[in-house]
């Protein structure tokens, strides 16, 4: 697999009212809790799930050929997982090992000094991984995280079966998406499963709306910190495209009452209980241990369908180009030099690798494609494939984004689908926090 073309290198971003803010607000924390302080042995905070299946046997398979640096790992759910590593690292009661998806958060936690610089340290391994995805770990020009995650673009998934039944094709357009989601609904079944308890799944439907009308210069506006640049006419003709499709019931009524923890999105999907689904790569590994059947014969993928007349390429993806390990700047001299050895010799070695394609999951390496089994034809080939051809691979918006700015952004997007804002109020909210 080549790196995903057209991937631009991260601009620091980061204000310093949002690193102040860091500092100020969760320094104050007490240093009594879960963290590594800088006594014992390494520790490691990561996600349950997908995480678990790979870094879990990784990090045993290190214990027992390291036992003197051993690494202690704990495991989250998603959501959880994002204040606790906030409270923690702010506290200076970090986990040794700092698992994020760089961008805003990374560049915050560089600001405040929080993360260790691992230039030197990972230059022998700096090869290894696609150029554009390792340089999402480095800050002004030193690398404070490394890759450790498979790159995973969000897909539109769909239940082969309910859609034959209701008549739909797949759908290569947002008109034939419209097509589908009327024929879905006379069917009585629900068009599209949303995770709106969850917020975050909200956001890839924007992402890539906006990329399909406006193109990938819009955001930027946004990421470069421009005047007013929500308000771009393409951002607002999107906004509106999602909210007719929550008018024509798209996603039913009670989509708020869904959360993507607990995976009771895909699990409409499976069941037959909802035609579509708009979720990350990594919702293929819920589909294979909990519908194992369903994965094998029932279940249909493909990009996210073109916008006629809009400005973004139909091949463009989003999603989370990898998840990346940092060392923490509080650990002790010992459990930072375990940290790294890990990071250079247990993370992505052939095992790690390979364990991963079996998983269905792309490695962010280079020369990956001979190594997946059953070609192009097989739900990893097609993922690579996706991230081959993508003349744009665009990071997760709340994680390319400082914190202050993407928690305004999942705030304003859960207001924006609830019909409590207009997309002109959705844009002028979002102004308002653009420089801090």
């Amino acid at each position: 697999m080549t790196s995903p073309r057209g991937r631009k290198t991260r601009t620091l971003i980061t204000a310093a009212a949002v690193t102040a803010a860091l500092v100020a607000t969760l320094t104050g924390c007490s240093a009594s809790g879960s963290g590594s302080g800088t006594t014992g042995p390494a520790t490691l905070w990561a996600l349950t799930g997908d995480q678990t299946t790979v870094v879990e046997p990784a990090v045993a398979a290190w214990n027992k050929e390291h036992p003197d640096q051993k690494i202690s790992a704990q495991y989250f759910a998603n959501d959880a997982y994002k204040t606790k590593i906030r409270t923690a690292v702010g506290a200076g009661q970090a986990p040794t090992i700092i698992y994020s998806w760089a961008g805003g958060t990374l560049d915050s936690y560089v600001k405040a000094g929080k993360v260790a610089d691992l230039t030197d340290d990972v230059k022998s391994v700096q090869d290894k991984y696609n150029k554009s995805v390792f340089d999402l770990g480095v800050v002004d020009g030193k690398t404070y995280a490394v890759p450790m995650d498979p790159s995973y673009p969000v897909m539109l998934y769909f239940n082969k079966d309910v859609l034959q039944k209701a008549g739909v094709d797949q759908p290569q357009t947002w008109d034939e998406l419209l097509t589908a989601v009327k024929k879905l609904k006379s069917a009585g079944v629900l068009p599209i499963a949303l995770a709106g308890g969850s917020k975050w799944p909200e956001l890839m439907w924007e992402e890539y709306l906006v990329d399909r009308v406006a193109g990938p210069d819009a955001f930027k506006a946004v990421e470069n910190g421009e005047k007013d640049a929500w308000s771009d006419p393409g951002i607002i003709k999107a906004n509106t495209m999602l909210q007719q499709l929550v008018d024509a019931g798209g996603f039913g009524s009670d989509f708020n009452s869904v959360v993507a923890d607990s995976n009771a999105d895909a699990a409409l999907l499976y069941t037959g209980k909802a035609g579509m689904l708009l979720q990350g790569a990594w919702a293929y590994g819920t589909f294979t241990t909990s519908a194992a059947d369903f994965a094998k014969s029932g279940l249909g993928y493909t990009n996210f369908p073109a916008v006629d007349g809009g400005k973004g390429d139909p091949k463009n993806i989003v999603g989370n180009v990898s998840g990346y390990f940092s060392v923490s700047a509080d650990a002790s001299e010992s459990q930072k030099k375990a940290a790294i050895a890990y990071l250079t010799k247990g993370t992505f070695n052939d095992e790690y690798t390979e364990r991963l394609l079996k998983n269905g999951q792309v490695p962010p390496v280079t020369d990956v494609a001979s190594q997946i089994s059953g070609g192009s034809d097989s739900f990893v080939g097609q993922t690579s494939s996706l991230i081959d051809q993508a003349p744009n691979f665009q990071m997760s918006w709340d994680q390319a984004l400082p914190a202050a700015q993407s928690t305004a952004l999942l705030t304003n997007l859960d207001k924006l689908f609830s019909k409590q804002i207009t997309p002109e109020q959705f844009s002028d909210a979002m102004n308002q926090t653009i420089g801090k």
